[in-house]
């Protein structure tokens, strides 16, 4: 679903809005090695390849984008200081503000197995859910952590039976959040050339996303299970620029 509205007062912009749910064997987010011993790129059973029928690795079920351009109210022609001299407009005049935002539901990612090899020689495969995660164990916990009762979560998985794949895709952790701006002017230099000053913000609210492909859920590891290790956001960077155009 697509919004696109034009308002009084110079402000324009996109809202964009998808729902969606995609359901695979094995699929693998590009950020992911390509190595074969990575459960996520493999079958680990070729005889039974639907044990792996799960939600894809880049599965978000709600994403939101928008996009926006906003000509300040302010300098000639515009609602205020529209008869302002030279001088005042070239400094506060006629700047444009542009932003663009994404927002996603969380990413899923699975336990792994461990260092076994139940089915596959080569591939560990994941771990096989035993019981109902309790809803409060999955609540977020705090700083990298992602479950508010780690061993809760922990104790709901074993390890799988030769044959098993074990269970994929079961949790879901963050997902993507970025908010990045703009603000610029052009200066009129002489009657064919300009100077363009611009300021630009990347994750204007300096907001901290994990990547659930770096969340240790790992069988041989309950003291540090559900921490995070990076994330998929950077941190919030700013830069200036400037051009001439003749």
């Amino acid at each position: 679903m697509t919004l696109r509205q034009r308002f009084r007062g110079g402000f324009q912009g996109d809202l964009n809005y998808t729902f969606s749910k995609s359901i695979d064997w094995t699929s693998q987010a590009e950020r992911l090695s390509t190595s074969g011993g990575n459960n996520n790129a493999q079958i680990i059973n070729s005889w039974v390849p639907g044990q792996l029928r799960g939600v894809s690795d880049f599965d978000m079920t709600h994403q939101i984008n928008a996009n926006w351009v906003w000509d300040l109210p302010v300098g000639h022609g515009r609602h205020w200081l529209a008869n302002q001299g030279r001088v005042v407009n070239g400094i506060l005049g006629n700047w444009e503000l542009t932003g663009i935002a994404r927002w996603s539901s969380g990413l899923p990612y699975a336990v792994d197995n461990g260092s076994r090899w139940p089915t596959n020689w080569d591939i560990e495969g994941f771990a096989t859910q035993s019981r109902p995660i309790p809803s409060a164990a999955l609540k977020r916990g705090k700083g990298q952590q992602m479950f508010s009762d780690p061993a809760a979560v922990y104790a709901s998985f074993r390890q799988a039976y030769p044959g098993e794949s074990g269970n994929r895709n079961p949790l879901r952790g963050d997902g993507y959040y970025t908010w990045d701006a703009g603000l610029d002017k052009s200066f009129q230099l002489h009657e064919h050339t300009q100077f363009q000053f611009r300021w630009e913000v990347f994750n204007v609210t300096n907001s901290v996303r994990f990547d659930p492909h770096n969340v240790n859920v790992n069988l041989d590891n309950p003291s540090s299970f559900g921490l995070a290790g990076s994330t998929l956001t950077d941190k919030r960077v700013t830069q200036l620029s400037g051009r001439v155009e003749f």
